[in-house]
Parts: C-alpha cells; sequence; structure tokens
C-alpha cells in the first residue's frame, strides 16, 4: 500500500496530548493522533480503523504544533493534494493537513527524524491576556533577556538532561544533543520566544529549561548555574516546569533535509 507523509498543524488546547489514549480498543480521551485515525480511515474505507497513524513526537496535553509529521498507509494510490484536502473536510477545525506527499515504504515520521525545532513563547504581561492564555505561558514577573542570553549557550552540545527530565520520562538514556538556544524579545507583544533545535528531547525538557532560565532572567539563579545543573543529574534541582500552552513542535528535520517546515512564528 502506498506511504504517505503528512506535516499536520493543531491548536493543543483541547487534547489530551498527540498519543491516543484507548482502552480495550475504546479511546477514552480526545487525542490528535485518534481524531487522525478517524479520518484515515475514513477516507480509506476501513470503517474497522486498522489503518495506522504514526506521528513524529508525542506532544503532551495542551502543546502545540505547527510542524508536527505522520505517516499512514491507504489502500488506494491517491494523488497527495487528493489526500490533503479530503483529510481536511473530514478532520475537526482544530486540526489541519498543511501537505502530504508519497514517500518510500521505509520512511518512518518517528524513527527517520533528523532534528526536531521547537519555540517557546512567554507572556510578559502584567495580567493573564484572555486571548494568549491559551497559546503562552505568563511569566509577570520582570526578566532580563540579557542574563537569560548569558545562560543558553551551557546548553549547546551532547550532554545528560536527567535533571531537566520529568518523573514521566521512559526512555533508555537521557543524553541528548541540543544545537540551538536562543531567545528573541518581542516588545510589542510583549512576549519571550525561546527557539531550541535538537535531535529529541526529554519528557518536559523544554518546559523545565525554560522553567530554570525564566528564573535566571528575575535573579533567583545565576548566569551560570546551568552546569552545576547537569552534573547533578537531580530533577529536583530544576524546580519550576513552565505551562504546556506555551509550547510548540515547530519544524521536524529528515536526514538533514530542510523539505518538511512548519509554519513561521
Amino acid at each position: 500500500m502506498p506511504r504517505y507523509r503528512a506535516v499536520v498543524s493543531y491548536d493543543g488546547s483541547d487534547f489530551l496530548g498527540f498519543q491516543i489514549q484507548s482502552k480495550n480498543g475504546v479511546e477514552r480521551h480526545r487525542t490528535v493522533q485518534g481524531e487522525l485515525i478517524k479520518a484515515v480511515n475514513q477516507m480509506g474505507k476501513n470503517p474497522a480503523e486498522r489503518i495506522k497513524v504514526v506521528g513524529a513526537s508525542r506532544t503532551d496535553t495542551g502543546v502545540h504544533a505547527n510542524g508536527q509529521v505522520i505517516h499512514f498507509d491507504l489502500p488506494y494510490d491517491i494523488p497527495g493534494e487528493g489526500v490533503r484536502k479530503g483529510l481536511n473536510t473530514i478532520l475537526p477545525r482544530d486540526i489541519l493537513i498543511k501537505e502530504v506527499h508519497q514517500v518510500d515504504e521505509d520512511f518512518h515520521a518517528r524513527f527517520s527524524s533528523h532534528n526536531k525545532r521547537y519555540y517557546y513563547r512567554v507572556s510578559t504581561s502584567d495580567y493573564v491576556n484572555p486571548f494568549k492564555r491559551r497559546y503562552t505561558g505568563h511569566f509577570h514577573w520582570h526578566l532580563d533577556p540579557k542574563r537569560i542570553e548569558q545562560a543558553l549557550p551551557d546548553l549547546i552540545g551532547e550532554q545528560d538532561f536527567a535533571t531537566f527530565a520529568a518523573s514521566g520520562n521512559q526512555t533508555a538514556t537521557t543524553v541528548r544533543t541540543i544545537t540551538r538556544a536562543e531567545v528573541e524579545v518581542k516588545e510589542d507583544e510583549q512576549e519571550l520566544v525561546f527557539t531550541f533545535e535538537g535531535n529529541a528531547f526529554l519528557y518536559n525538557q523544554i518546559r523545565i529549561m525554560v522553567g530554570v532560565l525564566l528564573e535566571i532572567g528575575t535573579g533567583r539563579r545565576e548566569p551560570d548555574c546551568i552546569p552545576t545543573l547537569i552534573a547533578a543529574r537531580d530533577r529536583e534541582q530544576a524546580r519550576y516546569t513552565a505551562p504546556a500552552a506555551g509550547l510548540y513542535l515547530d519544524h521536524i528535520d529528515y536526514n538533514g533535509s530542510s523539505d518538511i517546515e512548519g509554519g513561521s512564528k
């Protein structure tokens, strides 16, 4: 059967994450993967929902995506654009298929990925903006971006990020490689936007790193604290986890290729 690769955008506010949550074959909560499975199987005319949908990243409850990547096999040979249009007529409005292409049968959305990019939006307004509450983390204490910029280079490289992994992490190793860690100040929007790129990330890793960086920005931690935190390999040392609402999966790179893009910030 033809295999398809699709780039997916979604508002994660009303989902219990990407990964399907089922018991005895019945979905227990609304998930992105669950909605995609329903749509793909409807298009494939498979009421038993046996067509699998595999995602590149298992984003958590409330986390958004501009460039999630999935793959699935269809029993019919349909042009990618036809699949895109068909799925978008079926899916709910908080999920959008941005592009679809046929790929080799050995392509795997998760295991073929080479690099992932996320960004995190922090609202710095005095009070929670009702129009941003689902799409930014809110942090109203005064921040010094220069202190944060000083700390960011210490996150770069291959390191053991056990301190920045939540207790639910189930990976065999906590060693990861971060290739990019930046912060941008958007004064007109009263926001800080963090960007992180790496080969993979641990459970809640980015949200925990943002929490530490925000504490550095307030002066509660020193800019040179990150090497000590990494060496400790102790989650309790990191303390604060930034809210899920500010996190976005933006882009996934396959074999060094940048032909799969998310959206602009």
